[in-house]
């Protein structure tokens, strides 16, 4: 039985993590950090992630990007593994990350879908066959209207699957109201749109002569992102520290 810590427990994903995490047979929360108390779960409840004592095999965070700095000197100070999937970090905390990661076990994805991570690899192919051919590329993702982070991190990690393989030669466009002119060719736009209960929609365009080509991914419950939270629990428990993402977990099933 994998034993997990469920950082940020009582937020909307980390309890539907719980409902996921109750129904496996192979892992089991022991723990859970909120500073709200949820007052119902079957599980010790900590303040943060300091005052929990609890014995565990890996860490899911679903959180807040400030409680992700005290979570990692935790997880290094432990060589406690960790599936981070707070999105919006900044530059000194993705820094902290990787120092991290030389300690112990981080696992880091933008989306924690097995779909979108799939279809990275899809566009990955579909980039070096349309952009040598001048197609033109749109990124245009949709959330609800409680997320605060524009682009969303899973736009900005599929822009930047499709830019590797472009040897980084595409700039990146996200407004194009300021300014009167013809839309560079080595250019990839991304769109953001917030509103309602959208859980989340990504579209890649790849915009031709005569044709347009769409990938789209459509997420009906969050309860796709915490199944793959869960997956990446269950192979990260007991790895070498390093830094991981859900590519690996795709190759290792």
């Amino acid at each position: 039985m994998i034993k997990i810590i469920m950082h940020g427990c009582n937020g909307q994903m980390g309890r539907v993590v719980a409902g996921i995490v109750a129904q496996d047979t192979e892992t089991e929360i022991v723990a859970g950090i909120d500073p709200v108390d949820g007052g119902t779960n079957p599980f010790p409840v900590f303040p943060n992630i300091g005052a929990c004592k609890v014995k565990a095999d890996v860490v899911i965070d679903f959180a807040a990007a400030a409680a992700v700095d005290d979570l990692l000197d935790y997880c290094e100070a432990n060589r406690l593994p960790v599936v981070l999937c707070t999105t919006g970090l900044s530059e000194a905390q993705l820094a902290h990350v990787k120092e991290a990661a030389q300690h112990t076990p981080v696992l880091k994805s933008a989306n924690m879908s097995l779909g979108i991570n799939t279809i990275m690899k899809l566009l990955k192919q579909a980039v070096n066959v349309f952009a040598p051919e001048g197609y033109d590329i749109e990124i245009v993702e949709k959330h609800h209207n409680r997320k605060v982070d524009a682009p969303s991190g899973t736009a900005l990690a599929l822009a930047d699957a499709m830019n590797e393989e472009l040897d980084n030669r595409y700039a990146y466009k996200f407004d194009r109201s300021r300014e009167r002119m013809r839309r560079p060719k080595q250019e990839i736009g991304i769109s953001a749109v917030r509103g309602g209960t959208i859980v989340g929609e990504h579209e890649v365009i790849f915009a031709g002569v005569d044709e347009v080509i769409e990938i789209k991914h459509t997420a009906y419950s969050k309860a796709v992102f915490a199944k793959g939270a869960v997956a990446a629990a269950k192979f990260l428990a007991g790895k070498a520290p390093g830094m991981y993402d859900m590519h690996d977990v795709i190759e290792a099933q």
